[in-house]
């Protein structure tokens, strides 16, 4: 039940910031640095997700 918390709040922050992405290359005045930042956080969040869905699997 834990792991199931962890995915639902993993995923929910995975959709965050690839919103904030999103709408950050929306701006014309962004900042690259900025843009790289948000997508190694999403990489970083889809990898956990994906260990936290096989944890489940081997638990389940």
């Amino acid at each position: 039940m834990i792991l199931l918390g962890l995915l639902a709040a993993d995923m929910l922050a995975v959709v965050a910031v690839m919103l904030t992405g999103a709408l950050g290359m929306a701006n014309p005045d962004r900042d690259p640095r900025r843009s790289n930042t948000l997508m190694r956080w999403r990489v970083i969040l889809q990898a956990v997700a994906v260990a936290l869905v096989v944890a489940l699997m081997l638990a389940g």
